[in-house]
């Protein structure tokens, strides 16, 4: 029990959780915020958790503030009702994000599978431009409900003078919305062999990026799951004695050297020690030992172990953040949130890969203006879209995590 308690007098870090973070990119953006705050000592963001760790003599709503200046939202992790919150958030945007892959993958998906079978309409024809015009319409709802949120974020970060996912995405679908209405438009503005609509293009990447956010989502869950059983061995209520009375309330507002009283059947709700009366206390969650132990006066009892027979009274010697559990808690977090020398080399290659995707772009661009073959426009977009599309440090940040 000692080593859970060696570090004691080591101020507890302050957690938030951060939404807006599209790459691994984004990583190194929000760290550099936070440790741009005066009084922080360290940071450490976790991508696939979206969270932060802070140490430091500062307040939340300072890091808060930060973390938003930054082009990201946040807000403060406090407690097991604030998990709770955070969890269901998550679980929310999860199904939203799959409902907005259904919708960008009806109208992207017919238009593919009949593009591989030749059997679009051409633009040549009056019935060929009115089919377009109504399939541009369509991509434009995919672009403003399914993909609303990367221009939002590409936005965001262009007001903060940085650039992520979010903003290739919105390059690369925008772009390509916007050349496939004007040749669907005005088509004597480029070569016979350019006029081509690349919507499916657009509404299919919309589609892949948003399943792919979605399946990361629910990856990312998995890996909180050995916290969130952790804190679920914590019960919720502590029945106290107050004044010859005893009451159940929350276990938040249990207090120091309080007389409580745990029942067969109940969990500890905290860490204390014996009063009154004898029980058998089942400890497996904290020594892997599935005999129970016997627990007299003067025996210590941990929280969130299970009292199996008798019912004893006991006093509050560690509360809160002070308890064996709440400790166990956080040193897992810390193994989670420490990254491999890989892992920091990652995030310092991902805070550039952005601006120089960015640039390759630019030079791609400019190469198939100036050097490419006929028809030169048609050849300098879809050069420019893949180099746009794909170019996403979200695996080079994951696969070393």
């Amino acid at each position: 029990m000692s080593e859970l308690h060696a570090t004691d007098d080591r101020a507890d870090p302050i957690r938030l959780s951060v939404s807006g973070m599209s790459c691994a990119g984004c990583v190194a953006t929000v760290e550099k915020a936070l440790k741009g705050v005066p009084g922080v000592v360290d940071a450490t963001v976790n991508f696939a958790e979206h969270t932060a760790s802070v140490q430091g003599e500062v307040a939340a709503d300072v890091l808060v503030q930060a973390v938003r200046d930054a082009g990201y939202d946040a807000a403060e992790l406090r407690g097991l009702e604030d998990e709770a919150e955070k969890e269901a958030a998550e679980m929310v945007h999860y199904r939203e994000l799959l409902r907005k892959s259904a919708v960008a993958a009806v109208v992207g998906l017919p238009l593919f599978v009949l593009g591989l079978l030749d059997a679009l309409p051409g633009l040549a024809s009056e019935p060929g431009r009115i089919f377009w015009l109504l399939a541009g319409v369509a991509t434009l709802f995919v672009l403003v409900y399914s993909g609303r949120h990367f221009f939002t974020g590409a936005w965001k970060s262009f007001r903060v003078h940085n650039a992520n996912m979010d903003t290739l995405i919105a390059l690369g679908t925008g772009s390509a919305w916007v050349y496939s209405m004007l040749v669907v438009i005005f088509p004597a503005i480029v070569p016979s062999l350019a006029r081509h609509a690349y919507f499916e293009a657009a509404a299919i990447i919309i589609a892949l990026i948003n399943l792919g956010s979605a399946l990361e989502m629910r990856a990312r869950g998995k890996t909180s799951e050995a916290i969130r059983r952790l804190i679920g061995l914590q019960p919720r209520t502590a029945r106290v004695i107050r004044e010859g009375r005893e009451t159940d309330i929350p276990i938040e507002e249990v207090g120091l050297k309080e007389t409580l009283r745990v029942r067969p059947g109940e969990k500890v709700p905290v860490d204390g020690v014996v009063l009154e009366g004898h029980s058998s206390v089942d400890e497996s969650m904290l020594t892997g030992e599935p005999i129970p132990v016997e627990k007299n006066v003067g025996d210590e009892v941990v929280g969130g172990t299970l009292n199996k027979g008798g019912t004893f009274l006991f006093q509050a010697t560690r509360i809160g953040r002070d308890t064996a559990l709440a400790r166990i808690i956080e040193m897992v977090r810390q193994a989670q949130n420490s990254k491999p020398a890989i892992g920091r080399l990652a995030d310092r290659i991902s805070a550039v890969f952005v601006p120089t995707a960015m640039i390759n772009t630019v030079v791609t661009f400019l190469a198939w203006f100036n050097l490419g073959p006929e028809p030169r426009l048609s050849y300098m977009l879809v050069a420019t879209m893949t180099v746009l599309i794909i170019a996403c440090p979200c695996a080079l940040g994951l696969a070393t995590r």
